[in-house]
């Protein structure tokens, strides 16, 4: 496998069975938690790179894999999870949140999404769970508005661990 489907595939995540698009977010989880430490600004301007490469690398990997949108690129599910927790400290409880969130918003495909689908190649691929982001992104701030706890909240694995 060449290199480009391999990150195109999520580094093979999006090969497991059973809803590759959200094994396809764990990726995307790392990404966002070694974004965290760059400045609102830079983290914004680090989101146009990582689509248009995403955009490139699924488009490739779309013609290897000679059908559209297949279900083992996962590229849009690793860029779009950044966006999802652009300005939200990231915890246990806001990750799973937004891994939840992020999930729900590319299912559901609220509009714009299902026209973005449409568009050809790596474009097609990338900008709807893109767009789908932006919705989870703008649920996560809702909710820390309402529930602020949900900062603090860990997994009981989590403080057995931390002890």
């Amino acid at each position: 496998m060449n290199w480009k489907k391999w990150i195109a595939t999520g580094f093979g995540t999006g090969y497991l069975p059973i809803g590759p698009g959200s094994w396809g977010t764990f990726p995307g989880m790392l990404l966002c938690w070694a974004m965290q430490p760059l400045p609102p600004m830079l983290y914004a301007l680090a989101i146009l790179p990582l689509a248009l490469a995403g955009v490139h690398l699924a488009g490739v990997a779309e013609k290897e894999f000679g059908r559209k949108d297949p279900g083992q690129i996962v590229i849009d599910e690793i860029v779009a999870f950044p966006i999802t927790m652009f300005l939200i400290p990231v915890t246990w409880g806001t990750m799973l949140l937004g891994f939840f969130l992020n999930r729900l918003m590319d299912t559901i495909k609220l509009w714009p999404c299902h026209r973005l689908e449409k568009l050809p190649a790596g474009w097609g691929i990338m900008m709807d769970d893109l767009v789908a982001a932006v919705y989870s992104c703008l649920l996560m701030h809702a909710a820390l508005h309402h529930w602020p706890h949900i900062v603090a909240w860990k997994p009981h694995f989590a403080t057995m661990l931390s002890s």
